[in-house]
């Protein structure tokens, strides 16, 4: 594996820096304390290609690996890691439509999609289906040429204020697992769709979180991903990149926290000399810097892993995703410390940082299901001899 980045590479992630600083960095702090959903600059970014990294040039989008998304993503997130973070929401849900839907939901839904004119949601997690996801109760049930779908999602990013929502709901019998699940693409306004309160949130305050609520929604057949029963498979084949894309958002906020530590340190002076002088405070940054650039590479070897369609990629997806979260927000968490109270306090943007960081160690499966998908990977004969 080649460890530079392309001249593509680059050219990507220094338009995306470009669009981060001047569209997204200046109004951060605002999109966070007014609780705004920046439609308008995700709408911008879709005219760049960002609303479509890893749809096929050939349905109109970017067409980028992987691993070249993640050096995109990387650069929005140091400027604002909750927009940053429904982005890669919205290019999860609009590979799903690209990959599995048949020529009509493309053509009814994925222009709009990947230009950012519509935005879309992504539907797993219910009120007694979490880290169980498999064990989830919204019912489809056909009716002719329809469906009709009752049931409750929660916890769903951009839900009430997007276009389209990417559904997994249960086909087969309440018993039936993972191989009773389908996927739909509605449309959020559908008749039946009734959308519960903004969660109040510790973070991601740039991004509407709230309950969904189907009651007898009708569905046309034609608007399933693939066939019944296939839906749980592309949803967690979605979370893979999924994984990746929200520990990307991780790296791209302790980017940004790691380079303000070490701008306040020279600048801050204590004891009539820079704080940067003392040693203990040197230490403290090289070991951010360590952790941080760890983090970095497993998360580009796990890009690199699914891009090349390797078998153990789910394993080194989770093993990115559970490392380099909690090393990014430690990251963010340290950066604060070395602000002192001027750290604590909204003037400066640590705080921002470490509350939009902190979930990411929760969603696209808590840290601890990361560990369960880890330990019973490499338990089984084998596994450990072959990764690498």
């Amino acid at each position: 594996m080649n460890f530079d980045l392309t001249e593509d590479q680059q050219a990507f992630r220094d338009a995306a820096r470009t669009f981060a600083e001047k569209a997204m960095a200046p109004e951060a702090a605002r999109w966070d304390e007014e609780h705004i959903f920046p439609v308008e600059v995700i709408a911008e970014a879709g005219q760049l290609g960002f609303c479509g990294l890893y749809v096929p040039e050939e349905l109109g989008g970017l067409g980028l690996s992987r691993l070249d998304t993640s050096v995109v993503v990387e650069e929005l997130a140091a400027a604002c890691p909750s927009t940053a973070a429904f982005i890669t929401i919205h290019n999860m849900a609009t590979w799903m439509v690209a990959c599995f839907g048949n020529d009509h939901i493309r053509q009814s839904f994925l222009p709009r999609l990947v230009s950012g004119e519509w935005l879309a949601s992504y539907c797993l997690t219910e009120p007694g289906a979490g880290s169980d996801a498999a064990n989830l109760r919204t019912k489809a049930v056909r009716d002719g040429d329809e469906y009709r779908i009752s049931g409750s999602k929660v916890f769903i990013s951009g839900a009430g204020a997007t276009q389209v929502l990417v559904v997994m709901a249960r086909t087969g019998s309440a018993d039936s697992g993972a191989r009773g699940i389908s996927a739909f693409v509605i449309p959020a306004d559908a008749d039946g769709i009734h959308y519960g309160k903004s969660e109040d949130k510790m973070g991601w305050n740039s991004q509407p979180t709230r309950q969904i609520t189907f009651d007898q929604v009708r569905v046309p057949a034609s608007n399933r991903l693939g066939e019944e029963g296939e839906g749980f498979r592309f949803a967690m084949q979605g979370l893979d990149g999924g994984r990746l894309n929200i520990a990307t958002c991780s790296l791209g906020g302790a980017q940004a926290a790691l380079l303000r530590a070490r701008n306040y340190v020279q600048e801050r002076e204590q004891f009539g000399k820079p704080l940067a002088a003392f040693q203990a405070l040197q230490f403290k940054l090289a070991d951010m810097a360590t952790h941080l650039v760890a983090a970095r590479q497993m998360v580009r070897l796990g890009a690199w892993k699914l891009d090349q369609g390797d078998p153990e990629a789910t394993l080194h997806c989770a093993m990115a995703k559970r490392f380099a979260t909690d090393a990014c927000f430690d990251v963010c968490n340290d950066a604060l410390q070395l602000h002192g109270g001027y750290g604590y306090i909204r003037e400066y943007p640590l705080e921002r940082y470490l509350r939009d960081l902190r979930v990411h160690q929760i969603l696209e499966g808590t840290n601890e299901i990361m560990r369960l998908i880890i330990a019973r990977r490499v338990l089984e004969p084998g596994v450990i001899e072959a990764i690498q």
